[in-house]
Order: C-alpha cells, then structure tokens, then sequence
C-alpha cells in the first residue's frame, strides 16, 4: 500500500510538471511546428538518458535484448500516435474540444484494462472516472460547438493512443529496466517525430540556429527535454508498475487542471465559474477512486443483515 502511495504521488508530480508546461509548449510552437519541436525534444531527453546509462549504469546493458527493444518500441510508438493524431486533429477542431477529447482517456483505461489485462476495474475507480469526465467538460468545453468534425475523430484516436500507452506501460514495466525502456521508448518517439516532421512539416528548421536561439524556444527545449520528457518518462515507467492503469489514468487527467492553475498563476488567465467547476469534478473524481465507498457500503450491509456480528 505504501508503494501505492508513493507512485500515486510521483504521478501527480509528473502531471503537474505536464500541465505546468503547458504554456510554455504553446509559446515555442508558435515559431517551431510540434512534430518539429517534439522531434527535438524527445531527441535532447533521449540522449541525455543515454549519457547516463552510460555514465552511471553501464551494467543494464546486459539487460538488452530483442524483447525489451520490443516493448519499448510499443510504448514508444503509442505514444507518438497520440502526439501525432492530436496535432493533425488540432488543424481541424478547437482546442478546448480536444482537451476534453483527449481527456476521455480516463474513461477508456479502465475500459482497455478490462479487455486487454483482464483487470476488472474498481467500482470507485469507474465511479470516479466518469466524475472526472464530467469535470473534464466543464473544465474544457465553455462555449464549444458540440458537433463532430474530422479533428475531433483524430483527437478520438489520440485518446485511444494515450489509453493504450498507460496499458502498455503498465504491462512492460515490471519486466524490463525502467532506465532501458524509457531510453528505447523515448527514442522510438523521436525518430517517429522526426519522420513526421520531414512528410508533413518544414523540417529543416528542427535545426534552423536562428528559431533555436529564440528565448521561448530554448527554454521550453530545455523544461520539457530534462522535466517533461527524460525524468516524467522515466517515473512513470519506473512507478506504474505499483498501481493500477485505471488510477494513473485518474492522475493524468489532472494534467489540465494544472495546466488552466499555471495559466492563472503565470500568464493572468481568467478562470471562468465553469473552469472552476471542472477543476473541482476531477479533483473529487480522484478522491473518490481513492476513498473505497462502496466497500464500506457493502461491508455495513452485511453487518447489518446478520445481527451476531
């Protein structure tokens, strides 16, 4: 239980520092296209991980093999589906829709956990999740359309992707060396970026001196290489083992939450009644996933119906 806990906690951390930086991603991609910047990204904080493992953990090596590449390369390439598929989705529909979109997660990783791990949720985690949903959409969807566009299909696909990544996380990372995974997951991520960059965007500016030099995007480079890519990566591979899919998906759902708090605190974003709102459904839909209800409930009615206890 109390490894629970700790990796409970090491994953709000790690959403924290995702929804901290949220901002910051916004103001580099204005002069770098995201392909681009996630390629550079996931290459600075894959790198910097290898110089480590070479460093300081040399040993692991012997670890290496054909089926440890394997799992990385498919937590890798999950999670570049759901970067990919939110950017092109991004073209085509609002970004409040596809934060609750992408969202929708929460409500997906209890459902694939079912199907995939035959892990039979909880019902405080269903229950839970579908308040966070709820929040989700007061949080996100303040004056959106409510009809479905092509970018909200995409956007549904990049949900999928997400959900899948917490899955597949979680049924690798007990088995393999978390340093090993994360560096062949992150590097997975970065040679698909790459490749998308040069299909679909103008690549070459990836290493255009002048864009790098520009203070929104070096530091943003800098934040989310070390913070949100190398050592966010890194603890949710090491920590998801000891708690449930269904939980971390709760926990990352706080991500936005974060993010609209930062924007308040750091760029004097106005939140609205309904922000508030959905900041407090994901708040209690984390509480109650984590406070077992219905066991107490069942318990005190058995204790009720049988009057020798």
């Amino acid at each position: 239980m109390k490894k629970q806990w700790i990796a409970d906690a090491s994953l709000l951390a790690v959403t924290f520092i995702w929804g901290a930086t949220f901002v910051v991603v916004q103001n580099a991609i204005s002069f770098l296209e995201p392909l681009s910047f996630n390629a550079v990204r996931f290459w600075i904080a894959g790198i910097c991980l290898l110089i480590w493992l070479l460093l300081f953990q040399r040993s692991s090596l012997q670890h290496f093999n054909r089926s440890l590449l394997y799992a990385g390369f498919w937590m890798g390439l999950w999670l570049f589906s759901g970067y990919a598929l939110q950017t092109i989705g991004l073209l085509y529909t609002t970004s409040s829709k596809a934060g609750f979109i992408t969202g929708l997660s929460v409500v997906l990783v209890p459902l694939f956990s079912f199907f995939f791990l035959k892990q039979k949720p909880t019902a405080n985690a269903v229950f839970g999740s579908i308040i966070a949903a709820f929040g989700l959409y007061f949080l996100t969807m303040e004056r959106a359309e409510l009809s479905i566009n092509q970018g909200d299909v995409f956007v549904f696909f990049c949900a999928v992707s997400f959900a899948m990544h917490i899955i597949i996380t979680g049924k690798y990372s007990a088995h393999y060396p978390t340093l090993l995974l994360t560096i062949m997951q992150i590097f997975t991520v970065a040679v698909m970026c790459s490749i998308g960059a040069f299909l679909f965007e103008d690549a070459p500016n990836m290493w255009n001196g002048a864009i790098l030099a520009k203070r929104q995007v070096w530091t943003a480079l800098l934040i989310t290489s070390l913070f949100a890519t190398a050592a966010a990566f890194l603890i949710q591979t090491n920590f998801q083992k000891y708690t449930t899919a269904a939980r971390v998906a709760l926990i990352f759902a706080m991500e936005p939450v974060f993010a609209a708090v930062t924007a308040y605190i750091g760029a004097g974003e106005r939140l609205s009644v309904s922000s508030i709102i959905g900041c407090i459904g994901i708040l209690c839909g984390m509480i109650v996933s984590e406070i077992p209800i219905f066991s107490w409930f069942s318990k005190r009615t058995l204790t009720q119906g049988n009057p020798r206890t």
